[in-house]
């Protein structure tokens, strides 16, 4: 079991502001972080205690993943709230590339996000979130494309698909897909499907199950089926047979469960009482989750949760953190070989190393987790220059 202790001690980075040339090569493993202006992506290297900017331009930076061998980011652009493209580069910035080609529509019509590279360095292809709008109508699909990029090809078609997710060895993809149903008297019935009520338009309920389907796009299964309310925040455990999720009865009423990965598997409930979940990942030993989540245990503020497997998290979770220094602590994650945890504290990224205790408080940053390098990242100067 991982120890966090509460030593504070303030590390001091080398800072490269874009556009400065990049003398000393990445270490790792490294952190990649959204800032708050959104205009340029920070890599921190955990290993040379240094850090470096990639700015892309005047459009809105969302970095998302790594390449299976750390050699390259994956990060959308926009302007503004528009839809986003898909990129990925070298980690000095170098080597540009759009991801994503689609002819049907104009560019300003359709989009990628939640994008995710595939852990799998056989494979490597990356899906992704694709919207597009058309005649009014948007859907959301579950696409992908190869590490090379090109016209993307969908594991979905029902056209309300979100938060893909890969398992820890790229074989499985897992999604969550929504469907309407007509509300009944309370949010736990349902009703007959009707267009009216007492002359009142009927507004249906959009809710979610988990689906899964395999990497080459042959098999695919429903995992959840709740006759109401909705799952959110699907996470592969790092040993890849559980998944844990977020499943919400009615809206920002929020639960912790876990299910087996297989089709018929039978999903364990965690937690019971109200809670607001900010945010799930795991523990890397795959022994608990850690949750981010407001008015657990009557805490009203959103702290870090470890949350059991076995029991009621509603008596049985720990805090992750108990350093009154890291307030309002939200998206955890930790590194894969499970040496660093960082988080979000009031808005100030913080990396804890686990084995010696030492707090780095590194800078502010966006409302999107921190990324790390893959464990197959040995540093930038292995990486092999593009062709």
């Amino acid at each position: 079991m991982l120890l966090i202790f509460s030593l504070l001690l303030v590390t001091r980075l080398v800072y490269a502001a874009p556009g400065t040339p990049i003398n000393t090569a990445l270490v790792g493993p490294v952190l990649a972080v959204d800032t708050v202006e959104q205009d340029r992506i920070a890599l921190f290297d955990m290993g040379s205690g240094t850090r470096r900017e990639l700015s892309f331009g005047s459009r809105w930076h969302h970095v998302w993943d790594f390449s299976p061998d750390g050699c390259r980011i994956l990060f959308t652009l926009s302007d503004g709230i528009g839809y986003a493209k898909l990129y990925t580069a070298r980690l000095d910035g170098s080597d540009l590339r759009e991801m994503v080609r689609y002819n049907q529509l104009p560019a300003e019509q359709w989009g990628v996000w939640d994008a995710q590279w595939s852990p799998d360095p056989n494979d490597g292809r990356i899906a992704f979130t694709f919207s597009s709008t058309e005649n009014g109508e948007t859907e959301h699909l579950i696409g992908w494309v190869s590490p090379q990029g090109g016209e993307p090809a969908f594991y979905s078609v029902s056209g309300d698909e979100h938060t893909p997710r890969w398992s820890p060895d790229g074989q499985w993809l897992t999604y969550v897909s929504y469907e309407e149903r007509p509300p009944g008297a309370d949010p736990f019935s349902t009703a007959e499907p009707t267009t009216t009520t007492g002359g009142a338009a009927v507004i249906p309920l959009r809710e979610a199950d988990l689906w899964v389907v395999s990497a080459d796009g042959e098999t695919k299964y429903r995992l959840t089926n709740f006759p109401t309310g909705s799952v959110s925040m699907p996470r592969w455990s790092p040993d890849g047979f559980l998944i844990g999720f977020v499943f919400s009865p009615s809206p920002n009423n929020d639960q912790f469960w876990i299910i087996g990965t297989t089709p018929d598997s039978i999903p364990t409930q965690l937690s019971y009482v109200w809670a607001l979940a900010l945010d799930l990942t795991w523990l890397p030993d795959s022994s608990a989750m850690l949750a981010t989540a407001r008015d657990l245990q009557e805490i009203p503020e959103n702290r870090l949760w470890r949350i059991p497997l076995v029991g009621n998290a509603d008596v049985d979770a720990t805090q992750h953190l108990t350093d009154p220094a890291l307030s309002y602590a939200d998206y955890g994650r930790f590194s894969p070989g499970g040496e660093w945890l960082a988080l979000r504290s009031a808005y100030e990224l913080v990396a804890i190393n686990a084995i010696t205790g030492e707090t780095t408080f590194l800078d502010s940053f966006g409302n999107s987790p921190p990324i790390w390098s893959p464990s197959g990242f040995t540093g930038e100067s292995e990486c092999v220059a593009p062709l």
